[in-house]
């Protein structure tokens, strides 16, 4: 078995992808309001900040800050996969590795993360984000991918409109 090695620094910043099994699909866009509310109902329940976030057709970036003396991102994402897809009713091959653990095979069962180190690296991380959509050429301007936090943050006059950030510099986080 596998020993996944987890930078845990509670009170920390984080970065992560969370990945479709099925990569090319479009349903995180298309069930957007149910991640919504898996996403809505875990926060309430283990509180924590969502600096920064893109949902895109098949997988997720996005920059949290845990509570001072918590650690526990693992907890949080597998309950956000869990509810999302409790929601979802979706054709799957329905492998008996999934069917024991209980699992509809929605998700990759990993996720990647990545320790915020300083200002900087928070800041690449968080237009990492607001870029992704662009780095994927779905649309020519952060601003018009309408799944981003990038739009709380114009309207709180953190960052313009017409944003485009340093994308050519940054397509291999």
């Amino acid at each position: 078995m596998s020993n996944y090695r987890r930078a845990r620094v509670t009170g920390a910043s984080y970065f992560f992808s969370v990945n479709l099994a099925r990569r090319g699909g479009d349903l995180l866009v298309e069930r957007i309001d149910d991640l919504r509310a898996a996403f809505s109902a875990t926060m309430a329940q283990r509180p924590f900040i969502c600096d920064s976030m893109v949902v895109l057709p098949d997988h997720i970036h996005a920059v949290w800050t845990l509570p001072k003396g918590d650690a526990d991102f693992s907890t949080r994402w597998r309950v956000i996969k869990g509810r999302f897809s409790h929601r979802v009713e979706v054709e799957m091959p329905q492998r008996q590795s999934l069917v024991s653990k209980r699992e509809k095979g929605i998700w990759q069962r990993r996720f990647w993360e990545h320790l915020i180190r300083d200002e900087r690296d928070y800041r690449n991380h968080v237009e990492y984000c607001w870029g992704n959509p662009v780095k994927h050429g779905f649309v020519e301007r952060a601003v018009d991918w309408p799944f981003s936090s990038i739009h709380r943050e114009i309207k709180h006059g953190v960052v313009p409109p017409e944003w485009v950030g340093g994308l050519e510099t940054k397509q291999s986080v």
